[in-house]
């Protein structure tokens, strides 16, 4: 890899808090740490089936205390989440207060659950020392029933119903409301919230910015309950809070609010019909404004849960400001000019950091997608709290019993003990941390904040997470599923970056994580390698529906699938760990043995996976790789499916300087000797080695050699297959008119390109890997083109698009993927935006066209945004390709001085 660049000044006040941070100054302490919906989750459901979206309901949250965690607009709280703040609302209209998001559970959206609010993370820097969100509030009824009935009624070949369907937001009847936080100190943070009535008319709002602590008291033995209470004299309207951890807190409230009281107690009474203990529990604010029972709310003045209420009127186009303080130490100056002028500050060192992280030759709107995504990235925080052992436990589950939990999910990870600030893939969708999204998150966020990046990944790999086995966690629905092993690449991805920002790498970082990494290798060699032939299964592997089955099931054909995506993932995992061992071993000659491993058992993967003939993945008349379906009688066939799967094996690909073969001559004479003795592989991979040397003298140790590698790229770079306007596709638009059908058992499966929604409930239906784009995933194929350019410079051209006549090295064909992913999201020649598709209020409105939602996958041929809304995890890569692309050129990324690149 190129070498690292000198170490970047510290040159805004928020690098300067980040160096702060580092040396245990707890800038991170507060922060977007609730979640979106902690309502119909895993860790909340205790039914006897597991319906986790029947046990505990959206109805249910706003009345029912939680187990593992809290949910809120614009939530913040503490890194362990015991006191929250967040905002509530209230129109005169509708039938609860909205204190939490609105969505569908996977029963009731024709395409599984999807949120049905529109909401938006418009800023953050890595320390929270500000930031900014925008939540749009109708001024009607809210649709609630509408939203449910009409989705019902609609089948998964229609689109989904959304909430401007419904012309709820006709007239600009809505309100905008933006809550900023800028912390004045660690333990000083300033809240401001604004709202303005977008419509014409005058119109009513209440505005309830409400604390709690979460309930710990019910859950856990011996906790004590802690307080909210009034705090009489000073200035201004102040709210008191006392916890045993976190000592005393303070909301100061601009104004004179009237200050509302009850406890984050379960209404057992509503819900169960069964007395409360108190009359004061978790709805009683929302009773006492929405059913006008003045009896809900404590006169008191104390409890475990308080909202300060104001009752505004706007007229048309008119903006009210509230201001708060949540602070250690209630200030005597709490708001007026030095209230406005720390937040003033704040906006201005945001506008620094970005400034100065952002590529100088970026486009103004390049420049507002990349902000924005960073800003998603770091608003997508979450702690995430979940003790299995103590959650099985309450299921009834003895770990030395197995009569005891044959039925009961995560059976086998009662060691998790997971207490944690996580980076979710989507705080309302999917509020809970998933095993390869975490990997690519770590990409995402390396630009602004690397040691969080670094942190996470870590984190899976704790001893705390990781199962002792060797598998990594894939997610809370199923802890046990496969995920593609992609976090030995992020390792080395966040260890090169930080070369380029700091000039030097954290060498103790990857000794920390080599060590977990192969034991998960050991994981996948040990149980995915069915006949020990190099050759792995793996299931669903994170690509839900791309397969002819379900490949995480038993297969109706009977026997099992060889799996191309499986292979080329532990091919990977095997260049990345000895590229870690390698780097490790100019520090410690130790490591060098171990590279020998990792050398030995990729180069293993390459034979069996190129191996030619009718059971081999490689297909030589449609120049592809294919899963092959291995049946009971012992025949083979391949399932020739163009999709993602083939073109993963692109990705394990890595090169190699000069100066690795010189530190370390022993290993690479053990390869040249190996590839003397097996000429199979070293036919089967690409060329390399004396008289092979690429640009630089560059080696290169790939699955796929120069042939296949053209053939390959034919296929990809062809408009008609996998090229899209907006990137690379998941499956060939050639499935469009020749679907792949294969019969087994006296019934057809069937696989055609569908490029927006999926069609199946297949892994809950509200994901598709049969035709859109995904991020990530290109995100790696580009990683693979590069490193072939700087093997191959501009000795490699192709064809780019297929059948155009304009001939590209393969630098020039990555900055074209990035040009079309970056396309998704920036205005065109017309000024819209692909990712808002047919939207016109997306498209046109001043309010709305601006701010950017980060979907969690993209149409196949319009790019309009599909699937989660709020995915900023993995989508928020397109960041990290514009500060990438931003940065280098194809002669300064192929011979560096002084580098550009951690790729």
């Amino acid at each position: 890899m190129p070498k690292a660049a000198r170490a970047a000044p510290e040159t805004t006040q928020e690098d300067w808090r980040l160096r702060q941070a580092r040396e245990g100054v707890s800038w991170r302490r507060w922060g977007p740490y609730l979640s979106e919906r902690q309502w119909g989750t895993v860790r909340e459901d205790y039914s006897a089936d597991g319906n986790a979206w029947n046990y505990f309901s959206h109805d249910q949250a706003r009345s029912r205390a939680y187990h593992w965690g809290e949910d809120g607009l614009a939530g913040f709280s503490d890194d362990h989440q015991r006191l929250c703040f967040a905002v509530a609302l209230w129109n005169g209209k509708d039938p609860i207060l909205k204190e939490r998001l609105f969505g569908l559970t996977n029963a009731e959206g024709n395409h599984g659950e999807d949120v049905k609010e529109y909401y938006y993370y418009l800023d953050s820097t890595p320390t929270h020392s500000y930031m900014k969100y925008l939540y749009k509030y109708p001024q009607n009824e809210f649709p609630y029933a509408d939203l449910i009935e009409r989705n019902k009624e609609r089948s998964r070949e229609e689109m989904e119903y959304e909430l401007l369907d419904t012309k709820i937001f006709d007239d600009n009847r809505y309100f905008d409301v933006f809550v900023e936080f800028a912390k004045s100190s660690p333990e000083d943070i300033l809240i401001q919230i604004s709202v303005c009535n977008r419509g014409s008319g005058t119109a009513m709002i209440h505005v309830l910015p409400t604390l709690w602590f979460r309930n710990t008291w019910t859950w856990w033995p011996n906790q004590p309950r802690p307080s909210l209470r009034w705090k009489s004299g000073g200035r201004g309207t102040t709210i008191e809070g006392l916890h045993s951890e976190l000592g005393w807190r303070f909301l100061q409230c601009e104004g004179s609010p009237k200050l509302l009281f009850t406890e984050n107690d379960t209404n057992n009474e509503r819900l169960f019909g069964t007395p409360n203990n108190s009359p004061y529990v978790k709805d009683g604010i929302n009773d006492y404004l929405v059913s006008e029972r003045g009896d809900a709310v404590n006169s008191s003045q104390v409890g475990t849960k308080a909202a300060a209420h104001y009752q505004i009127e706007l007229a048309g186009g008119e903006t009210f400001v509230i201001r708060l303080r949540l602070n250690s130490t209630a200030a005597i100056d709490a708001f007026g000019a030095p209230f406005d002028e720390m937040m003033a500050t704040r906006r201005r060192e945001a506008d620094e950091f970005y400034r100065a992280l952002t590529p100088p030759g970026i486009s103004e709107d390049a420049a507002n997608v990349m902000r924005q995504a960073l800003g998603g990235m770091l608003w997508s925080k979450q702690h995430f709290l979940f003790d299995t052992d103590k959650w099985l436990d309450e299921h009834g589950v003895d770990p030395a019993r197995p009569e005891t939990h044959r039925t009961v999910r995560n059976r086998e990870w009662f060691h998790m003990n997971a207490d944690h600030v996580i980076s979710m893939p989507d705080k309302w969708e999917y509020p809970w941390f998933a095993a390869w999204d975490l990997a690519f998150h770590t990409i995402a966020l390396a630009p602004v904040d690397i040691e969080f990046a670094k942190q996470q990944l870590e984190l899976l790999l704790n001893h705390l997470y990781l199962h002792p086995n060797g598998q990594i966690p894939a997610y809370e629905w199923n802890f046990s599923d496969v995920n593609p092993p992609v976090h030995a690449w992020a390792a080395i991805f966040l260890y090169r970056s930080e070369q380029v920002l700091h000039g030097k790498g954290d060498l103790n970082f990857l000794k920390r994580v080599f060590g977990r990494l192969s034991a998960n290798f050991g994981w996948w060699v040990n149980r995915k390698d069915r006949h020990g032939r190099s050759l792995f299964e793996g299931g669903f592997l994170g690509l839900d529906n791309i397969g002819v089955f379900d490949r995480s099931a038993a297969l109706p054909t009977g026997g099992y699938l060889e799996q191309a995506d499986g292979t080329a993932w532990v091919a990977l995992l095997c260049q990345n760990l000895l590229e870690i061992s390698v780097e490790l071993a100019s520090d410690d000659p130790a490591y060098e043995e171990l590279a020998t491993t990792f050398l030995f058992q990729g180069l293993m993967i390459a034979r069996a996976m190129n191996t030619v003939g009718p059971a081999g993945m490689w297909d030589e008349e449609d120049g592809f790789y294919y899963d092959v379906l291995q049946l009971p009688d012992g025949s083979a066939t391949r399932l020739k499916v163009r999709s993602m799967v083939g073109l993963l094996p692109l990705c394990a690909t890595t090169v190699i300087e000069k100066r690795y073969r010189e530190r370390m001559p022993e290993l690479t004479a053990m390869m040249r000797e190996q590839l003397r003795r097996m000429p199979e592989i070293r036919d089967s991979i690409h060329a390399t080695g004396p008289g092979q040397l690429g640009t630089e003298e560059r080696g290169i140790f790939a699955l796929v050699n120069e042939q296949r590698l053209r053939r390959i790229l034919t296929r990809m770079l062809d408009e008609n297959e996998f090229l899209s306007p907006y990137g690379i596709r998941a499956l060939s638009r050639y499935h469009a008119e020749h679907p792949y059908v294969f019969s087994a058992g006296g019934q057809e499966h069937r696989v055609a390109y569908l490029p927006a929604e999926s069609d199946t409930g297949m892994f809950g239906g509200n994901s598709n890997w049969r035709g859109p784009i995904w991020i990530p995933v290109n995100v790696l194929i580009i990683r693979a083109l590069m490193h072939y350019y700087l093997y191959h410079g501009d000795n490699f051209r192709i064809e780019c698009p297929t059948g155009s006549g304009n001939m590209m090295n393969l630098f020039e064909v990555s900055q074209e993927i990035v040009n079309r992913l970056s396309g998704i999201f920036l205005r065109d020649d017309n000024g819209r935006r692909p990712v808002f598709g047919g939207a016109g209020k997306f498209q046109n409105d001043p309010e709305w066209r601006d701010y950017l939602l980060f979907y969690e996958y993209f149409h196949g041929d319009n790019g309009a945004g599909l699937g989660a809304s709020h995915q900023t995890g993995w989508t928020g890569c397109i960041a990290a390709l514009i500060d990438l692309f931003g940065k280098i050129d194809a002669h300064s990324f192929l011979h560096p001085t002084e580098t550009v690149s951690a790729l």
